[in-house]
């Protein structure tokens, strides 16, 4: 599965339109799609995290005006990208109890492990990757 959308440009600290916000949603069922094409449901709760967090942070930090999503599954791993085209650095950060944002990043790391795999940046900072153990249903 590979996805791409188009977002609107905008200026530094703007939220994404509307529009643009609801394509995490229409990406995250893209996914649960391909989940279950490839017999691997159940790992959907866990994919559908990583994704949401992936695309949003694309979507609010990069100032990209395309946002590319690729599932795929080789060699025993499902592989997730999400490539928006814009040098930078994805890093986990400590939120403070009080933050609003500021998790997704150390929840997809978390989630990664816990599926024996393995997550990181390439393409200069503009591709986030990661790569999970494939668990098929009843696994």
């Amino acid at each position: 599965m590979d996805e791409r959308f188009p977002v609107a440009p905008r200026r530094q600290g703007e939220p994404p339109r509307p529009e643009d916000a609801a394509r995490v949603g229409i990406m995250r069922r893209i996914a649960t799609a391909r989940l279950r094409y490839c017999g691997l449901g159940a790992m959907t709760d866990d994919v559908l995290v990583i994704v949401s967090e992936l695309v949003t942070n694309a979507l609010v930090h990069s100032g990209t005006t395309e946002i590319g999503l690729t599932v795929s599954l080789a060699e025993g791993f499902l592989r997730i990208k999400v490539h928006d085209g814009m040098a930078g650095s994805a890093q986990p950060m400590q939120a403070n109890d009080n933050a609003e944002s500021g998790r997704g990043l150390a929840l997809v790391e978390a989630m990664v492990q816990a599926n024996g795999g393995q997550w990181g940046v390439s393409d200069g900072g503009a591709t986030v990757w990661c790569r999970l153990l494939a668990r098929e249903e009843g696994e």
